[in-house]
């Protein structure tokens, strides 16, 4: 029988926290094992406790959230679940977060109307103490191999079969999609990507992207736009799942509204499935780190269509869980690193 997963709650209300631990009570695979209401005493209980898992509030007095993300991070990685506000600025903390390598964040109610309002935070928080701390993915993940002066060229540029590339990711999924897309060119295919998150951190999260990444242009998917070269679009959280549809020769977006399909919506089974059907062997499926298992069966018949497909590796992906699956049934044509996706992603055409 597994040992149950230490976790250490982080929170300046008291209120908060006794919430927090009450949805862990009846949970068997959970114990708390301190509470802290500011970062310096939070400290001090990582060192004497030894947690496996970290709740961490985003807004404390003192050091932030944020800060003592950093912090741990950078000094000793463990796995944090940040629980923020379902604002437009709890939405771009909690993306910031998920750039620094939190584990994935947990919405904090606006209304406190008892542990049921964190209903699903023992099971991310058992999720988590399964997981690598990105940091430690980074650390593990091999070297880029220095480009060829034979293939330098197919490190810039695409070749005329890929005419759209859909991306599915979950835990783990804002840094792997940041580092991806950084490494493709302006002149690259349209793409559409889904992420699992919440509806107003896909909206902080694409804005965030289209700012760092300037050779693409990312925002969210909007129904019935017509997708063009350069251009990311990031499947908005919430009610409706984003699909590909051609219509007059050219490829546009469409936002469904339908129940749940893999347990997600949006969910990466629906985007790929669509792309197999409307794109086929002219596209490119990448599935990268996530739990579960959305986006496998997608993945397998965008390979059965003829596309070319990737899935990243297990020592790159903070959670190897819709990578693996994918992999398991067949549905990937090559395992790859992440800080090498986007290589072998331009490098298809060549075969």
């Amino acid at each position: 029988m597994e040992k149950p997963v230490k976790v250490l709650i982080v929170d300046d209300s008291r209120t908060m926290r006794a919430l927090i631990r009450r949805s862990f009570e009846h949970q068997p695979g959970i114990t708390v094992c301190g509470e802290a209401e500011n970062p310096i005493e939070a400290r001090d209980l990582i060192i004497k406790d030894q947690p496996d898992v970290i709740t961490l509030d985003v807004e404390m007095p003192g050091m932030n959230g944020l800060q003592f993300l950093e912090k741990i991070m950078r000094l000793r990685p463990i796995p944090v679940v940040m629980v923020s506000s379902l604002t437009v600025r709890g939405a771009d903390t909690a993306i910031t977060a998920l750039q620094m390598g939190a584990f994935d964040c947990f919405p904090k109610p606006a209304c406190v109307v008892g542990a049921d309002a964190f209903a699903g935070l023992a099971r991310l928080v058992i999720q988590a103490a399964h997981s690598r701390p990105a940091a430690l993915a980074r650390q593990r993940a091999p070297a880029a191999p220095p480009p060829r002066a034979s293939s330098s060229l197919l490190q810039k540029t695409w070749g005329s079969r890929i005419e759209l590339v859909a991306i599915g990711a979950s835990t783990g999924g804002v840094e792997a999609l940041e580092e991806v897309l950084s490494g493709f060119p302006q002149q690259s295919p349209p793409m559409v990507v889904c992420q699992h998150m919440p509806a107003l951190f896909t909206a902080s999260f694409a804005r965030r992207l289209d700012l760092k990444i300037p050779a693409l242009s990312i925002a969210e998917a909007k129904d019935g736009e017509v997708l063009t070269p350069g251009v990311v679009r990031i499947a908005p959280g919430g009610d409706k799942h984003t699909k590909v549809e051609r219509r007059d020769g050219k490829y546009v977006t469409r936002l469904v509204s339908s129940a749940p399909v893999s347990g997600h919506c949006p969910s990466v089974d629906v985007l790929f499935e669509s792309v197999a059907s409307q794109v086929g062997r002219n596209a490119l499926g990448i599935i990268l780190t996530g739990m579960g298992r959305d986006g496998a069966q997608g993945l397998l018949a965008m390979r059965q269509a003829g596309a070319q497909t990737i899935g990243q590796d297990k020592a790159s992906a903070v959670v190897y869980g819709m990578p693996r699956v994918a992999d398991e049934i067949g549905a990937v044509c090559q395992v790859v690193p992440l800080n090498q996706i986007s290589a072998a992603a331009m490098a298809i055409h060549a075969r």
